[in-house]
């Protein structure tokens, strides 16, 4: 009773966290777009309104998994990350798929652009689980067989080109493979070969080995491929220690592209300076704690893989956007989660989160998790 109780107030301080970096979120992308807003669409609100439609279409998504059971998605892992694997195949469809800044990442539904890779990096996790827990159970065949379900979207990533998105996909099935019981040999001989090969993917294009460039001496290019993240710069050098007042940023006046979208952070760091950078830092920093403390604590080693992931998600994308926008890493299309402006980043990320409440709810009741999944081993093994 009293590991519930405390699994319970876990919980309710994660929650409150992630309220407080969604509100955060909606205020500063009014903040960041109502110039552009009122300039292109003739209204200040106009991205304002659409990210609280996101938001609530991501919470009613997050309530409706919330009351599931987390075995069921489980059992039915690999058919429903094929699903989304076969969304993402569409983007490169004439007449389906969405070009924009020369990369095939959304699909048209008509009413909307979806981008399905915000929802495959969730359902590979639900994959990854299954096929890594389960490595040793199968045989020759059905490892290579399920194995195309973790790679065939990592290879569509590249194809569209969205190398983000590929390198946190990436993250994610090393992170639950060294968690997993997939065998130790085995995962240090594929985290070596994925090493080369992304060093091998990293100067095997053009616009990667120029974005290194630019990473190391943005002013070499100041006009093109340097301007946007030296007008990151500018924009944490004005904000200072206080900032220059909300809603006062001058970056956001058309100088800095993406800045309601994947450059926001630089808008906090000018409009709140240092003390609203440090802010936002630690909210992520709380949200990873909370969320780990929170998988630590179920029960179920299924239950613990599948939190542990998708707070590991959300919180290595979050210091990736962060790490672009500081310059402390070269420039790829990651928003900041929870906080840029985004539809299918929002839906797919506050979903995700019903599962993770969906374990807290159903922890110690459900004695049916396969049992293919049990082990003595400590989640940390």
């Amino acid at each position: 009773m009293e590991q519930n109780s405390e699994l319970e107030k876990t919980g309710n301080f994660f929650l409150i966290t992630t309220i407080l970096i969604l509100f955060f979120g909606v205020v500063m992308v009014f903040s960041a777009s109502y110039m552009y807003a009122r300039e292109n669409f003739g209204s200040p609100t106009y991205f304002l309104f659409k990210q609280i439609i996101f938001i609530t279409f991501g919470v009613g998504a997050s309530f409706l998994l919330a009351r599931t059971k987390v075995n069921f998605w489980y059992k039915y892992a690999y058919q429903i990350n094929g699903m989304f694997i076969g969304l993402l195949a569409l983007t490169q469809v004439p007449g389906i798929g969405v070009v924009m800044k020369g990369s095939h990442r959304w699909i048209n539904l008509g009413f909307m652009n979806l981008q399905p890779g915000e929802f495959v990096k969730y359902s590979i996790i639900l994959a990854a689980i299954k096929y890594f827990e389960n490595f040793n159970l199968y045989p020759t065949r059905e490892k290579a067989i399920n194995s195309l379900g973790l790679i065939l979207p990592l290879l569509i990533f590249l194809k569209q080109p969205d190398f983000g998105t590929f390198a946190i996909s990436s993250l994610l099935l090393a992170f639950i493979a060294y968690l997993s019981h997939f065998p130790r040999k085995l995962f240090w001989g594929l985290t070596a070969t994925g090493l080369v090969g992304a060093v091998a993917l990293l100067f095997g294009a053009e616009y990667r080995v120029k974005r290194i460039l630019v990473f190391l001496d943005p002013w070499s290019d100041p006009k093109n491929s340097g301007f946007q993240i030296i007008q990151s710069f500018l924009a944490f050098a004005q904000g200072g220690v206080t900032g220059q007042g909300l809603g006062n940023s001058n970056e956001k006046l058309f100088y800095l592209p993406e800045s309601y979208n994947d450059f926001i952070f630089s808008v906090i760091g000018e409009e709140l300076g240092f003390i609203g950078v440090v802010g936002g830092v630690v909210l992520f920093l709380g949200f990873i704690y909370l969320g780990f403390k929170l998988a630590l604590s179920l029960r179920s080693r299924l239950s613990s893989l599948l939190v542990c992931s998708i707070v590991f998600c959300v919180g290595i994308q979050a210091f990736l956007n962060m790490g672009v926008v500081l310059g402390l890493l070269p420039t790829k299309g990651l928003n900041l989660p929870f906080i840029s402006y985004g539809g299918s980043s929002m839906v797919a990320n506050l979903a995700a989160l019903g599962l993770v409440f969906s374990a807290i709810r159903w922890n110690g009741l459900d004695k049916k998790e396969p049992k293919k999944t049990r082990s003595s081993k400590a989640l940390s093994a």
